[in-house]
């Protein structure tokens, strides 16, 4: 088992604490309120099992879970099944929702959408909504034969970002925190920016339990950014108070909080003084960080007019650049109205003309800066859609219901390979035929590529060794890797 790093560093500061009263509580304080700013608390990375071929990922999730065979998963056999009825030797007896488990009929709704064969790599993909992102069809590893138990939202985006249905367990980012430590001084190790999107007709709930810490140190959590006003409530100084207020008041919260720790031993009371740590120094970066002023023209002719626009897609994309090349090592942007029960006619090129652009552009402003070698990028959702309709079908306009057996992801950079088309599906894009891929060894790879066994990677919680992946079979798909 690989010994806990964090629990290991509080055991000592215990030890010391015990011995040496609040002087070391009153040095850090002092530091806060000295000439210069203090050098971060960096929270003690863990050794690699492996060499990492990503430092840092920026994993875009699209809320609600697209529908693979509109965008990425070709069947053209499908417009002759036009309006004809799902076979059972497809269905299987298929466990459906409560949104169409009661319909009649389950006519198959062959998608609308023109696709044709993009790259060397030979990808057929949607190029009439995503014409940017078919640019690079061969620097994208293409997934195909994602899948997950999960049926419904809530338990199947708990399960993608945290390895469990169950809510409470720490997320992808949490743990990469965990395992990697921070490149920065002045920002957060693990980001989160929730992207508004452009048609807002049937968003999904979501909160800070996707992005939680779980049994891990609160210090590990996502730090959320507003979309709007400041990126983060109370980091600048209210009306009225000036810094060396703010830093009085920071030292004696701080001393208090010392105080509680070293009697209780509590490490969220720990958590809790690197948080205000933190905050103090955010707030000399923020101002830098936020400003695209300085961002040269070709920026927003790369990413689009968009991106000027504080909370779209595109503006979060360009953070996210910001943020890596910074040293922020975990940026998780939501882009929500993925969950096409209706309307894709409509609704589909709304949510595509969001990403399109910004996607392509992040891959190309990664690449021209060096960082898209060791940054791992990933899109996808909670789970797939069915070939079937739910509700009205006609040629133009149709819904279809959640489908966890086979959807499609991607991910780009950060030493995956390049060009790769993993994964097939049946002519239904109903079943996985070829080359399946659990979420769990989703997770194990990503964890592969940042320098871990994800076997090994654990923490001690309830007397058990906890990992993402769990205790169930999980595998790295060393097909996916570049080397």
């Amino acid at each position: 088992m690989l010994e806990s790093g964090t629990t290991r560093d509080h055991l000592t500061r215990r030890q010391f604490f015990a011995g040496g009263g609040s002087l070391v509580g009153n040095a850090a304080i002092a530091s806060l309120l000295g000439p210069s700013v203090a050098k971060a608390s960096h929270s003690n990375p863990l050794r690699p099992h492996y060499r990492a071929t990503a430092k840092r990922v920026i994993y875009l999730h699209m809320v609600g879970g697209p529908s693979q065979m509109d965008l990425f998963d070709y069947k053209p056999i499908m417009k002759d099944w036009y309006d004809k009825e799902l076979p059972d030797s497809v269905r299987r007896g298929q466990r459906l929702t409560t949104m169409t488990s009661g319909q009649a009929r389950f006519p198959v709704a062959p998608s609308k959408y023109r696709f044709s064969q993009t790259g060397e790599c030979g990808m057929w993909m949607n190029t009439e909504l995503l014409p940017w992102l078919a640019k690079k069809s061969d620097e994208i590893c293409w997934l195909r034969s994602v899948h997950t138990e999960a049926i419904n939202h809530e338990p199947a985006i708990t399960a993608m970002q945290t390895g469990n249905q169950v809510t409470g367990r720490p997320c992808l980012g949490a743990w990469a925190s965990y395992g990697l430590g921070t490149m920065n001084e002045n920002l957060p190790t693990f980001v989160v920016l929730v992207a508004i999107p452009s048609n807002r007709e049937q968003e999904q709930a979501i909160s800070a339990r996707l992005w939680n810490a779980g049994y891990l140190p609160g210090e590990h959590a996502g730090v959320s950014f507003r979309s709007t006003g400041d990126p983060i409530l109370y980091i600048n100084n209210p009306p009225g108070v000036p810094n060396a207020i703010r830093q009085r008041s920071i030292a004696g919260i701080n001393q208090l909080n010392q105080m509680t720790y070293n009697q209780l031993r509590d490490p969220e009371t720990h958590t809790r003084i690197r948080q205000y740590e933190m905050a103090f120094r955010m707030q000399a970066s923020m101002p830098e960080l936020t400003d695209l002023s300085h961002e040269p023209e070709r920026t927003f002719k790369l990413y689009g007019d968009e991106a000027r626009k504080p909370g779209t897609f595109a503006s979060s994309v360009l953070m996210a650049r910001r943020l890596v090349e910074r040293g922020v090592r975990f940026v998780q942007i939501y882009h929500n109205n993925w969950d096409h029960h209706s309307n894709i006619g409509s609704r589909m090129p709304d949510q595509c003309r969001d990403v399109d652009q910004p996607c392509h552009a992040l891959l190309e402003d990664l690449k021209q800066t060096g960082l898209l070698d060791d940054t791992l990028v990933i899109w996808g959702g909670e789970f797939g859609r069915t070939i079937y309709t739910q509700g009205t079908l006609t040629r133009e306009n149709y819904g279809r219901d959640h489908h966890p057996r086979c959807f499609t992801m991607w991910m780009a950079g950060g030493g995956v390979k390049a060009g790769k088309i993993y994964g097939e599906t049946d002519d239904f894009s109903y079943n996985i035929v070829a080359d399946p891929l659990h979420i769990r060894d989703f997770h194990a790879t990503i964890l592969h590529t940042l320098g871990f066994d994800h076997e090994r990677l654990t923490y001690n919680h309830q007397g058990l060794d906890q990992r993402l992946t769990g205790v169930l079979p999980a595998r790295v798909i060393t097909e996916l890797l570049a080397s």
